[in-house]
Parts: C-alpha cells; sequence; structure tokens
C-alpha cells in the first residue's frame, strides 16, 4: 500500500505568481498532483475547461454544493471557486503529494476537515512588486487591479493562520523552498502513525521474548 500523500493548500495575493511557481515545481519533481478547482468565473484568454478550472456555470456550481461533491468553496471577487473532493482523495491515496491553490477562506475550511494538511502562503517581496504584476498581465481592467489590491490588504489580514510564508523573489528558488517544505511534512509524527505503533509493537515483542 502506498504511503499517503500530502495534501498541501496555496494561497497568495492574486498577481503573488503562485500559480507559476506550483507549475515549476510539478515540472521540476515527480510525485506531485495538482488539483482543478471549479469556478464559475470566465476563462481568460488561453485557459482551457479542465486543465486551468472546470469552468461552471453558476447553476451547476450550486448542484455540486448540494451534493457535497466539493471539499471546500468560496466567493472571491463576485466569483465562486471550489474543490472537488474525488480527485483530491483519489490521489493522495495513490501517494501523491496534492496541491491545492485556493483563496483564504477555502484554505482554512480545509484545515479544518484535514488538519494535517500543509497551509502555505506565496506573497511577492513588496506591495509595489505585486501592483506591477497586476499591470503587467494585461488581462485586467484599472479598476480590477484595484479591487485586487483592496483584497490584498483584507487577505493580508489572515496571514499569520497558514504554517509557512514563502516571498516568490524568483519563481525557481520559491519552487524549491515550497518542495523541500511538503517533502518535511512526510517525516512529521502525525502522519507516521502506523510507523509508531508498528516500533511500539515490535519493542513489547523483543521485551517480551517472542520477537527475535
Amino acid at each position: 500500500m502506498a504511503e499517503k500523500g500530502i495534501l498541501t493548500v496555496v494561497s497568495g495575493f492574486s498577481g503573488a505568481g503562485k500559480g507559476t511557481v506550483m507549475k515549476a515545481l510539478t515540472e521540476r519533481f515527480e510525485g506531485y498532483a495538482l488539483s482543478v478547482s471549479a469556478t464559475t468565473r470566465a476563462p481568460r484568454p488561453g485557459e482551457q475547461d479542465g486543465r486551468e478550472y472546470f469552468f461552471r456555470t453558476k447553476e451547476q456550481f450550486q448542484k455540486m454544493i448540494a451534493e457535497d461533491a466539493l471539499i471546500e468553496y468560496a466567493c472571491y471577487v463576485s466569483h465562486y471557486y471550489g474543490t472537488p473532493r474525488e480527485y483530491v482523495e483519489c490521489r493522495l491515496a495513490e501517494g501523491k503529494d496534492v496541491l491545492l491553490e485556493i483563496e483564504i477562506q477555502g484554505a482554512l475550511k480545509v484545515k479544518k476537515r484535514y488538519p494535517d494538511a500543509l497551509l502555505v502562503f506565496i506573497m511577492p517581496p513588496t506591495a509595489a512588486e505585486l501592483r506591477a504584476r497586476l499591470i503587467g498581465r494585461g488581462t485586467e481592467t484599472e479598476e480590477v487591479v484595484k479591487r485586487r489590491l483592496k483584497r490584498a490588504a483584507e487577505e493580508a489580514e489572515g496571514m499569520e493562520a497558514y504554517d509557512y510564508i514563502l516571498v516568490n523573489d524568483t519563481v525557481e528558488a520559491c519552487a524549491q523552498r515550497l518542495h523541500r517544505l511538503i517533502q518535511s511534512q512526510h517525516m512529521r509524527a502525525s502522519v507516521n502513525k502506523d510507523c509508531i505503533e508498528r516500533m511500539k509493537r515490535e519493542l513489547e515483542e523483543i521485551n517480551a521474548g517472542t520477537l527475535s
């Protein structure tokens, strides 16, 4: 039976580059599965249904909520985002380290449902850099950029709830740090309960003279 994978929630301000970091991580290292979220927002240029997101109508999304088909869901800038349950749990059982890219609201919900989940918040070096990255996308109006920066200020209040904060100065360096964090979680006592119990049992048997 494969060792169960680590569930990692990656959040960050819109424009912080979290998606780019996660893409670099999965391309450079093996053993990762990137969860695809469902959303009611429209696709951006170049995005495909089932690759970046499962693009759904509001009615379809509400049906998923009613059927308990989502691990978590949240509303962000007038659109719903959620994490399909089946994909995540199947990949974890296969031993894959599953990455979830979701907002703070959803991250805290995941932590309640999966206490061993690792929460990582990715941020840019400075607020000025964040603004420059948002403008540099060239896909959003000035009004949307302002809304995202205002939202970032609100999200900053919840950063302390995360296990780790990573600064995305360069994509490669940040991806490397994220990889090391996730791999270190495999050695936590809380995810090695079977190994601990086996050792206790074997020691009891040795001391009882039943195991040589």
